[in-house]
Protein backbone atom coordinates (compact mmCIF):
# COMPACT_ATOMS: atom_id res chain seq x y z
CA UNK A 1 0.00 0.00 0.00
CA UNK A 2 2.60 2.33 0.62
CA UNK A 3 4.58 1.87 -2.88
CA UNK A 4 1.60 2.93 -4.23
CA UNK A 5 1.37 6.51 -2.56
CA UNK A 6 4.38 7.70 -4.06
CA UNK A 7 3.71 6.68 -7.19
CA UNK A 8 0.69 8.46 -7.51
CA UNK A 9 1.88 11.81 -5.89
CA UNK A 10 4.35 12.12 -8.43
CA UNK A 11 1.49 11.25 -11.11
CA UNK A 12 -0.34 13.75 -9.58
CA UNK A 13 2.60 16.48 -9.33
CA UNK A 14 3.46 15.54 -12.93
CA UNK A 15 -0.08 16.57 -14.13
CA UNK A 16 -0.02 19.74 -11.97
CA UNK A 17 3.60 20.66 -13.42
CA UNK A 18 2.29 19.91 -16.87
CA UNK A 19 -1.20 22.05 -16.51
CA UNK A 20 0.53 24.55 -14.82
CA UNK A 21 3.26 24.71 -17.95
CA UNK A 22 0.28 24.33 -20.82
CA UNK A 23 -1.30 27.10 -18.94
CA UNK A 24 1.56 29.50 -18.84
CA UNK A 25 2.11 28.33 -22.72
CA UNK A 26 -1.30 29.78 -23.75
CA UNK A 27 -0.65 32.70 -21.78
CA UNK A 28 2.28 33.06 -24.00
CA UNK A 29 0.64 32.58 -27.21
CA UNK A 30 -1.75 35.30 -26.14
CA UNK A 31 0.80 37.72 -25.32
CA UNK A 32 1.98 37.31 -28.62
CA UNK A 33 -0.43 36.05 -31.31
CA UNK A 34 1.62 37.13 -33.96
CA UNK A 35 4.71 34.78 -33.32
CA UNK A 36 1.43 31.99 -33.01
CA UNK A 37 0.83 32.60 -36.28
CA UNK A 38 4.24 32.91 -37.88
CA UNK A 39 4.94 29.54 -36.26
CA UNK A 40 1.93 27.76 -37.82
CA UNK A 41 2.99 29.13 -41.43
CA UNK A 42 6.25 28.44 -40.85
CA UNK A 43 5.47 24.92 -39.93
CA UNK A 44 3.03 24.37 -42.72
CA UNK A 45 5.13 25.64 -45.28
CA UNK A 46 7.93 23.10 -44.40
CA UNK A 47 5.36 20.58 -44.99
CA UNK A 48 4.88 21.87 -47.98
CA UNK A 49 8.25 22.13 -49.12
CA UNK A 50 8.18 18.15 -47.86
CA UNK A 51 5.20 17.65 -50.16
CA UNK A 52 6.66 19.03 -52.98
CA UNK A 53 9.81 17.21 -52.53
CA UNK A 54 7.96 14.03 -52.65
CA UNK A 55 5.41 14.93 -55.54
CA UNK A 56 8.82 15.17 -57.82
CA UNK A 57 10.34 12.15 -56.68
CA UNK A 58 6.70 10.91 -57.64
CA UNK A 59 7.16 12.83 -60.95
CA UNK A 60 9.85 11.29 -61.75
CA UNK A 61 9.46 7.96 -60.69
CA UNK A 62 6.19 8.34 -63.25
CA UNK A 63 8.53 9.56 -65.98
CA UNK A 64 11.28 6.97 -65.39
CA UNK A 65 8.90 4.35 -65.56
CA UNK A 66 7.17 5.95 -68.84
CA UNK A 67 10.49 5.67 -70.33
CA UNK A 68 10.98 2.18 -69.42
CA UNK A 69 7.78 1.39 -70.50
CA UNK A 70 8.71 2.71 -74.23
CA UNK A 71 11.73 0.90 -73.77
CA UNK A 72 10.22 -2.35 -73.33
CA UNK A 73 7.37 -1.82 -75.69
CA UNK A 74 10.33 -0.84 -78.97
CA UNK A 75 12.44 -3.99 -77.48
CA UNK A 76 9.23 -6.02 -77.93
CA UNK A 77 8.67 -5.10 -81.25
CA UNK A 78 11.85 -5.68 -82.15
CA UNK A 79 12.57 -9.44 -81.01
CA UNK A 80 9.25 -10.21 -82.74
CA UNK A 81 10.42 -8.78 -85.90
CA UNK A 82 13.55 -10.60 -85.17
CA UNK A 83 11.50 -14.02 -84.67
CA UNK A 84 9.83 -13.77 -87.83
CA UNK A 85 12.98 -13.56 -89.94
CA UNK A 86 14.42 -16.61 -87.86
CA UNK A 87 11.74 -18.68 -88.94
CA UNK A 88 11.79 -17.72 -92.58
CA UNK A 89 15.63 -18.42 -92.45
CA UNK A 90 14.65 -22.12 -90.69
CA UNK A 91 16.48 -21.09 -87.45
CA UNK A 92 14.16 -22.41 -84.94
CA UNK A 93 16.49 -22.32 -81.92
CA UNK A 94 17.13 -18.81 -82.63
CA UNK A 95 13.38 -18.32 -82.62
CA UNK A 96 12.45 -19.66 -79.62
CA UNK A 97 14.97 -17.80 -77.56
CA UNK A 98 13.50 -14.41 -79.25
CA UNK A 99 10.18 -15.43 -78.25
CA UNK A 100 11.24 -16.56 -74.56
CA UNK A 101 13.04 -12.97 -74.18
CA UNK A 102 9.80 -11.33 -75.83
CA UNK A 103 7.78 -13.23 -73.29
CA UNK A 104 9.54 -11.96 -70.21
CA UNK A 105 9.70 -8.13 -71.55
CA UNK A 106 5.44 -8.83 -71.90
CA UNK A 107 5.85 -9.81 -68.30
CA UNK A 108 7.82 -6.73 -67.30
CA UNK A 109 5.72 -4.51 -68.88
CA UNK A 110 2.76 -5.54 -67.79
CA UNK A 111 4.33 -5.01 -64.00
CA UNK A 112 5.97 -1.81 -65.11
CA UNK A 113 2.60 -0.92 -66.39
CA UNK A 114 1.03 -1.83 -63.27
CA UNK A 115 3.45 0.08 -61.03
CA UNK A 116 2.94 3.12 -63.76
CA UNK A 117 -0.79 3.04 -62.62
CA UNK A 118 0.03 3.33 -59.10
CA UNK A 119 2.43 6.30 -59.15
CA UNK A 120 -0.23 8.59 -61.86
CA UNK A 121 -2.38 8.15 -59.08
CA UNK A 122 -0.05 8.76 -56.57
CA UNK A 123 1.00 11.67 -58.36
CA UNK A 124 -2.66 12.84 -58.62
CA UNK A 125 -2.81 12.29 -54.92
CA UNK A 126 0.13 13.52 -54.00
CA UNK A 127 -0.54 17.18 -56.17
CA UNK A 128 -4.00 17.60 -54.93
CA UNK A 129 -2.51 17.62 -51.30
CA UNK A 130 -0.04 20.12 -52.78
CA UNK A 131 -2.42 22.56 -53.61
CA UNK A 132 -4.40 22.22 -50.75
CA UNK A 133 -1.35 23.09 -48.60
CA UNK A 134 -0.63 25.71 -50.64
CA UNK A 135 -4.34 27.20 -50.31
CA UNK A 136 -4.28 26.69 -46.51
CA UNK A 137 -0.77 28.74 -46.37
CA UNK A 138 -2.14 31.25 -48.10
CA UNK A 139 -5.50 31.56 -46.08
CA UNK A 140 -3.53 31.20 -42.78
CA UNK A 141 -1.62 34.03 -43.95
CA UNK A 142 -5.07 36.10 -44.45
CA UNK A 143 -6.50 35.11 -41.70
CA UNK A 144 -3.41 35.95 -39.79
CA UNK A 145 -3.69 39.78 -41.35
CA UNK A 146 -7.40 40.07 -40.09
CA UNK A 147 -6.87 38.23 -36.53
CA UNK A 148 -3.76 40.88 -35.79
CA UNK A 149 -5.88 44.07 -37.21
CA UNK A 150 -8.93 42.62 -35.05
CA UNK A 151 -6.59 42.38 -32.08
CA UNK A 152 -5.30 45.59 -32.85
CA UNK A 153 -8.84 46.99 -32.47
CA UNK A 154 -9.68 45.18 -29.51
CA UNK A 155 -7.11 46.12 -27.64
CA UNK A 156 -7.28 49.92 -28.75
CA UNK A 157 -10.87 50.26 -27.93
CA UNK A 158 -10.05 48.48 -24.26
CA UNK A 159 -7.40 50.82 -23.97
CA UNK A 160 -9.36 54.05 -24.31
CA UNK A 161 -12.32 52.15 -21.95
CA UNK A 162 -9.72 51.56 -19.59
CA UNK A 163 -8.80 55.30 -19.80
CA UNK A 164 -13.10 56.40 -19.52
CA UNK A 165 -13.69 54.40 -17.13
CA UNK A 166 -10.18 55.62 -14.89
CA UNK A 167 -11.03 59.11 -15.40
CA UNK A 168 -12.01 61.24 -12.30
CA UNK A 169 -14.54 63.88 -13.36
CA UNK A 170 -15.15 65.07 -10.09
CA UNK A 171 -12.56 68.15 -10.23
CA UNK A 172 -12.99 68.86 -14.29
CA UNK A 173 -16.70 69.05 -13.75
CA UNK A 174 -16.78 71.22 -10.69
CA UNK A 175 -13.84 73.58 -12.70
CA UNK A 176 -16.45 73.49 -15.69
CA UNK A 177 -19.36 74.45 -12.96
CA UNK A 178 -17.25 77.03 -11.77
CA UNK A 179 -16.33 78.47 -15.33
CA UNK A 180 -20.51 78.40 -16.07
CA UNK A 181 -21.14 80.33 -13.02
CA UNK A 182 -18.54 83.22 -13.78
CA UNK A 183 -19.76 83.47 -17.14
CA UNK A 184 -23.06 83.77 -16.27
CA UNK A 185 -21.97 86.31 -13.41
CA UNK A 186 -20.02 88.30 -15.58
CA UNK A 187 -22.58 88.24 -18.39
CA UNK A 188 -25.48 89.68 -15.59
CA UNK A 189 -23.01 92.11 -14.48
CA UNK A 190 -22.66 93.54 -18.01
CA UNK A 191 -26.79 93.80 -17.91
CA UNK A 192 -26.85 95.23 -14.92
CA UNK A 193 -23.97 98.22 -16.40
CA UNK A 194 -25.88 98.53 -19.41
CA UNK A 195 -29.95 98.87 -16.86
CA UNK A 196 -27.79 101.29 -14.63
CA UNK A 197 -26.79 102.93 -17.89
CA UNK A 198 -30.53 103.19 -19.33
CA UNK A 199 -31.89 104.74 -15.70
CA UNK A 200 -29.18 107.59 -15.58
CA UNK A 201 -30.41 108.23 -19.12
CA UNK A 202 -33.96 108.04 -18.55
CA UNK A 203 -34.04 109.89 -15.23
CA UNK A 204 -31.93 112.88 -17.20
CA UNK A 205 -34.24 112.85 -19.77
CA UNK A 206 -37.16 113.18 -16.92
CA UNK A 207 -35.30 115.96 -15.18
CA UNK A 208 -34.53 118.07 -18.44
CA UNK A 209 -38.78 117.25 -19.11
CA UNK A 210 -39.54 118.03 -15.49
CA UNK A 211 -37.63 121.67 -16.09
CA UNK A 212 -38.67 122.33 -19.53
CA UNK A 213 -42.35 121.94 -17.99
CA UNK A 214 -41.46 124.47 -14.96
CA UNK A 215 -40.18 126.60 -17.69
CA UNK A 216 -43.49 126.83 -19.20
CA UNK A 217 -44.98 126.58 -16.25
CA UNK A 218 -43.10 129.85 -14.84
CA UNK A 219 -43.56 131.55 -18.29
CA UNK A 220 -47.56 131.00 -17.95
CA UNK A 221 -46.91 132.30 -14.55
CA UNK A 222 -45.44 135.38 -16.11
CA UNK A 223 -48.08 135.92 -18.65
CA UNK A 224 -51.06 135.35 -16.68
CA UNK A 225 -49.77 137.61 -14.01
CA UNK A 226 -48.96 140.13 -16.90
CA UNK A 227 -52.94 139.86 -18.29
CA UNK A 228 -54.10 140.22 -14.37
CA UNK A 229 -51.98 143.39 -13.89
CA UNK A 230 -53.77 145.37 -17.28
CA UNK A 231 -56.92 143.93 -16.32
CA UNK A 232 -56.54 145.84 -12.73
CA UNK A 233 -55.09 149.09 -14.12
CA UNK A 234 -57.67 149.25 -17.12
CA UNK A 235 -60.26 148.50 -14.04
CA UNK A 236 -58.86 151.52 -12.02
CA UNK A 237 -58.40 153.37 -14.89
CA UNK A 238 -62.59 153.39 -15.72
CA UNK A 239 -62.97 153.89 -11.77
CA UNK A 240 -61.51 157.12 -11.68
CA UNK A 241 -63.13 158.46 -14.83
CA UNK A 242 -66.22 158.00 -13.54
CA UNK A 243 -65.68 159.09 -10.53
CA UNK A 244 -64.67 162.64 -11.49
CA UNK A 245 -67.49 165.39 -12.01
CA UNK A 246 -68.92 166.35 -15.76
CA UNK A 247 -67.47 169.61 -17.21
CA UNK A 248 -70.40 172.22 -17.08
CA UNK A 249 -71.84 173.21 -20.16
CA UNK A 250 -71.88 177.16 -20.52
Amino acid sequence: MSMHRPEGFFARLRSLVSGIFQRWVREREQDSPEVVYEQAISERVRQYRELKSAVAGILYLRAKLESEISERRAEIARLHDDARRAVRRNQDDISLTLIAQKQQLFEELERAEDELRAVKDQAEEAKANLVRFREEIRSLVREKGRMLATLANAKARRRLQVAIEGLSTDAELDALEGVREYVTRLTMEGDIDKELGDTGLRSRLREFRDEARMQSARSELEQLKKEVKVHTLSETSERTFSAEPAPAVG
